[in-house]
């Protein structure tokens, strides 16, 4: 897994934090444009966001964002995968409520599983009814979904479908797949009413259409990570409501030089 070096994010802070010197602000400066060309942004959020850069805003968002759980923001995805043995020590069984669940051994982390319980009564409020079909999934459910894929679809589309396994954001106990899992949830009015609300309640859509060359995987609509309310503002914010580059930012940054 890449490194999550807590010294380091201290010191990122600190100097995000250190607007009224020059000198800071002259560091700050080139190391976002650093940042930004490594994290391989699409012009208009790199404009975007050197423009704003000397904002108090930006900077207090950024600051927020760092000092959170850094498995809120930690970036899996096809080049940056978590560690075989990797699980999380704050794993809840998910046992319904304002929301359906698919299977009986459907888990997530504390937090998250509060969040969507959270986020499922206020569409109960408006007549939905969210349902949970997949959760967390260990390493070792990783190599037999993966396997199983490639025997089905092929190497080439599998790797479309489903990542290899240690690259599933599933092992971070922090992903739900709402619905059906398939294309069809994106125009049902539980899938209609995620993509407008899921952010309010921090959470965010990884694979979103039209973005495969991004994310590495195609359109999933039924598939939201828990980031955070603070994180969920900032990717809508800053980023386009893109998480990949968000998170590609947020790692090129505590991993500079």
């Amino acid at each position: 897994m890449q490194k999550i070096d807590a010294e380091q994010v201290s010191s990122s802070d600190a100097e995000v934090d250190n607007t009224g010197d020059n000198s800071a602000e002259t560091d700050f400066s080139a190391s976002l444009a650093e940042v930004l060309t490594k994290a391989q942004l699409p012009p208009q959020i790199r404009q975007r966001i050197s423009g704003i850069a000397s904002n108090p805003a930006f900077l207090l968002d950024l600051f927020t964002v760092l000092q959170e759980d850094p498995y809120l923001w930690v970036l899996v995805d096809k080049e940056h995968a978590l560690s075989g043995d990797y699980e999380p020590d704050d794993l809840v069984a998910l046992t319904g409520g304002s929301y359906r669940i698919g299977r009986q051994d459907l888990r997530l982390r504390r937090a998250a599983a509060l969040s969507l319980e959270e986020m499922s009564a206020a569409a109960a409020r408006e007549g939905l009814t969210l349902t949970a079909s997949s959760s967390y999934r260990t390493y070792a459910y990783q190599v037999e979904v993966y396997a199983r894929n490639v025997r089905e679809l092929g190497r080439e589309e599998a790797d479309r479908e489903s990542a290899r396994p240690g690259h599933s954001q599933h092992q971070l106990g922090l992903v739900i797949d709402f619905g059906s899992i398939t294309d069809a949830f994106a125009q049902t009015a539980e899938g209609v009413w995620l993509a407008a609300n899921a952010s309010r309640f921090g959470w965010s859509l990884s694979y979103p259409n039209g973005y495969e060359e991004i994310t590495g995987y195609r359109w999933e609509s039924w598939h939201y990570r828990y980031v955070g309310v603070e994180l969920a503002q900032f990717i809508d914010n800053y980023f386009d409501g893109i998480q990949q580059y968000a998170l590609r930012f947020i790692y090129e940054w505590v991993n500079r030089d």
